[in-house]
């Protein structure tokens, strides 16, 4: 709702954004397909994408720009109290918890570093993590035991340990209906179980890492020719909007340049 960290404009909302994009693009003559639903992409001379109604597009280049969403737990109490202590983002929401306890669920790359990030502010952090032993890179984890003891005792655990770990899944959040006039209802507490869920990702043709974000190089090539990614859809750091925007420009260039330099085959 609320976008406060766009340079050069002070304050907007999400779709009052996304419809200024919109009517700029249409200012030029390109072709707009709404409610469309791609479903697979094949690579080729020509990339097919495949949608959901059975039609197929086919493209010398392709830039993919699907973003991202914040990864739920979905356990009882989340969305309850969504913006009244549960929050996703450490960079936006972290200072709103400066000098509390609070606690990151997830032990890999992202949960470690949202960790590193609160060390800062709160008076303790807790990483909970449904597998035995965090996840994280281990140049990751290297950084969190620097953070800890750049921060002081008060990031310790009881046993000595520089981040508490608690294996297990969450499996409820739990707060108080006590109201205030500014944030009513406010999370309290999560419970957590150690019954591991399994967890799968989706295989294709682009190569992915971490939680399914698209793997990309400087120019935001794929791994598969002529197709590009850009945003929150890929391995590039810090979800914000100048920098997804920043992104898909430079992957659109990346795509005209791979337009005129390659060829099409006979076939094609």
């Amino acid at each position: 709702m609320g976008i406060e960290n766009f340079i050069s404009v002070k304050e907007t909302e999400g779709h009052k954004l996304a419809t200024g994009l919109e009517q700029h693009v249409t200012t030029y003559d390109v072709d707009v397909m709404n409610l469309q639903r791609a479903e697979a992409l094949t690579p080729g001379d020509l990339i097919e994408i495949r949608l959901s109604s059975g039609a197929a597009l086919r493209a010398k280049s392709v830039v993919i720009a699907t973003g991202a969403r914040w990864r739920e737990i979905n356990v009882p109490g989340e969305r309850e109290y969504r913006n009244r202590g549960v929050a996703y983002c450490p960079h936006c929401d972290g200072p709103l918890f400066k000098g509390k306890r609070v606690a990151v669920i997830g032990g890999g790359n992202s949960g470690v570093e949202a960790a590193i990030d609160l060390a800062g502010l709160v008076s303790h952090v807790t990483i909970i993590e449904y597998d035995a032993q965090l996840r994280a890179e281990r140049r990751a984890d290297s950084q969190a035991t620097q953070s800890a003891e750049r921060h002081g005792d008060h990031q310790r655990a009881d046993d000595g340990d520089h981040w508490r770990r608690k294996p297990g899944d969450v499996v409820d959040i739990q707060g108080t209906a006590e109201r205030s006039s500014a944030h009513g209802r406010t999370c309290r507490s999560l419970r957590a179980d150690r019954s591991g869920a399994e967890h799968r990702l989706v295989e294709g043709n682009l190569e992915t890492v971490g939680s399914r974000e698209i793997e990309v190089d400087a120019r935001g090539q794929t791994s598969v020719p002529g197709v590009f990614a850009a945003g929150d859809c890929t391995i590039v750091p810090y979800k914000q909007i100048v920098i997804a925007m920043g992104e898909g420009a430079k992957a659109s260039l990346s795509a005209f340049d791979h337009l005129i330099r390659t060829p099409l085959s006979a076939a094609a």
